[in-house]
């Protein structure tokens, strides 16, 4: 995946989340992603490198930055918690839209349950919730 690419690849998922929205804290050069005021996705540009910035569990984080060298410590952010995913090899549509899905979920499973706007445990997992 190209940078050009990443950026929009991520736009793209994270609008089709239920809840997210869209905010500009930082000034323009920010793209803050939120759920009910939690963010879950930062997208900007490190010395002209476009970087998505994600939220992560810990083991997954490790686990992502030791099997991609795309994906390294969040920029700014809690370095156990968050990750920043740049583009480059082994960095595709698949993996972004899933990292951006599972850092939405990791937000949502944190807020009180009457705000929860999917079920964090279910949510793009295939499966439904008991009814």
């Amino acid at each position: 995946m190209n940078a050009s690419t990443l950026h929009k690849t991520a736009t793209d998922c994270a609008e089709e989340l239920p809840g997210a929205q869209l905010e500009h804290p930082f000034g323009p050069e920010w793209e803050v992603f939120k759920v009910r005021g939690k963010v879950f996705m930062l997208m900007t540009e490190v010395p002209g490198r476009p970087v998505v910035i994600l939220k992560a569990d810990p083991g997954e984080a490790h686990a992502l930055r030791e099997q991609y060298s795309h994906i390294t410590p969040g920029y700014h952010m809690n370095k156990r918690h968050w990750i920043t995913l740049e583009s480059g090899k082994g960095v595709d549509e698949e993996l972004v839209r899933e990292l951006v899905t599972d850092s939405y979920r990791l937000v949502v499973a944190h807020l009180p349950r009457a705000q929860r706007p999917v079920d964090p445990h279910t949510y793009g997992t295939g499966t439904r919730a008991p009814r």
